[in-house]
């Protein structure tokens, strides 16, 4: 291996690693509040790029028509039980914003030409598709057992999981799907070259985390977000809704998700069930976070995406299984190091 291969496998590591870390502080954000090991984050990749490849196809994307059924679903639930305990008033705004908003998007939608649309103009519609996904899942799936075990709402994920990998291949099809750059053309630097999506990619990921880095430690929200995921009884006890706190966690684990799709659809071919593999390389990086610290996690995902793109050059064969036995001395360490206690049913 020479200089310039080094650079080049280091410029692959450095945009793998800051997707990873997207996704990795995703995984960590809904723990930490929800105690929920987000398997289906990575559906989330997927879902984003290839709804934004639907509407540069001038389709309606399918995952559309899962928003409006589980929109459906929570209202049906929510008003349901607003009835029952009496808060007719909670019933516009839960209709507003789980019927009445995906049908207002449907029929935007079916009424623009969406090939002729700008590229930020597509990015967020595709944005707009996906992102309520998010709450709606947790309404549906994990706020009925918000008290479960860490087990159970891991069984609960996988279940998740399955059934949006099996949505994904009945709304995309099993054909990958590659979007036009956002920007075409390279930067030379001296002995390396960088394509201007790669300068995206790293400049957006840089972005979102200093926003997350401000929406934590500047607004309410963020703040609530740390307090239940500090001390859910104590966040309860204060005043914060542990299901506000869910959901937001869900909306923005979602948003990093998408995101994270629609940057990387330019480089590399995603298929419907890509998302997975991606979502678990993030995965890797929480882990050597402990699930806890942001930080850590992050640095972690940036090792993950070197380690994967130098072994690529040495052993190209077995780079998803040296990816993935890193996280074998991780446990071990963190096994050693930790006191262990017995979860309170």
């Amino acid at each position: 291996m020479d200089f310039q291969i080094a650079l080049l496998l280091g410029q692959d590591g450095l945009t793998n690693g800051a997707i990873y870390a997207l996704l990795a502080l995703a995984l960590v954000l809904v723990f930490a509040v929800t105690r929920v090991i987000f398997i289906p984050q990575g559906e989330f990749v997927a879902y984003g790029a290839l709804t934004l490849a639907a509407l540069q196809a001038g389709k309606v994307p399918a995952t559309l028509w899962l928003v409006l059924a589980l929109g459906a679903a929570v209202t049906a639930i929510d008003s349901a039980q607003a009835l029952r305990h009496g808060a007719t008033r909670r019933l516009p705004r839960i209709i507003a914003v789980n019927l009445v908003a995906p049908l207002l998007l449907w029929l935007l939608l079916t009424s623009v030409d969406l090939v002729g649309l700008p590229l930020i103009g597509q990015i967020a519609l595709a944005l707009a598709i996906v992102v309520p996904l998010g709450p709606m899942l947790y309404r549906l799936a994990y706020q009925p057992i918000a008290e479960a075990s860490v087990l159970m709402l891991l069984i609960v994920s996988v279940a998740v999981h399955v059934v949006l990998i099996g949505l994904g291949l009945l709304f995309f099809g099993a054909e990958g799907t590659r979007t036009p750059a956002f920007t075409e053309g390279t930067l030379d630097l001296g002995a390396t070259t960088l394509q201007y999506q790669t300068l995206w990619i790293l400049a957006s990921s840089a972005v979102l985390i200093v926003a997350l880095y401000a929406f934590f430690g500047r607004t309410i929200y963020g703040k609530a977000l740390r307090a239940t995921a500090l001390n859910r009884t104590g966040a309860r006890l204060m005043g914060i809704s542990t299901t506000m706190a869910g959901k937001l966690s869900f909306t923005l684990a979602a948003l990093i998700g998408a995101f994270s799709g629609i940057l990387i659809s330019p480089v590399t071919t995603l298929y419907y069930d890509s998302g997975f593999l991606i979502g678990l390389k993030g995965f890797v990086g929480a882990i050597i976070g402990g699930l806890v610290s942001y930080p850590v996690a992050a640095a972690g995902a940036l090792l993950v995406g070197f380690l994967e793109s130098y072994s690529s050059f040495y052993a190209s064969a077995y780079k998803e299984v040296i990816v993935f036995t890193l996280i074998i001395p991780v446990l071990l360490w963190r096994s050693l190091t930790s006191h262990h206690s017995e979860e309170e049913e």
